[in-house]
């Protein structure tokens, strides 16, 4: 499986964390792992819920769940934004 690392901010918890993603994993995987990932690290202080979602930290834009992450463009060293 080919993958890459992204950093993840998360605003909510002032954190941010790198992690490997697989390029096929659709948006809609990652966001769940994140939330689980994010709420464990964090002890349990960020909770997430549905309208959490992954955006591009640079440029604000809103991911679709329904993509992989290679069609989205996502590479390595890619800055996503978990709000």
């Amino acid at each position: 499986m080919n993958k890459i690392l992204v950093e993840v901010f998360v605003p909510a918890a002032g954190k941010n964390f790198d992690v490997f993603i697989s390029l096929e994993s659709h948006m809609e995987d990652v966001r769940k792992m994140l939330c689980q990932s994010v709420n464990n690290l964090t002890n349990g202080n960020y909770f997430a819920d549905d309208d959490t979602v992954i955006c591009d930290a640079e440029s604000g834009i809103i991911f679709n769940v329904n993509m992989s992450i290679y069609e989205l463009g996502i590479k390595n060293g890619s800055r996503l934004m978990l709000i």
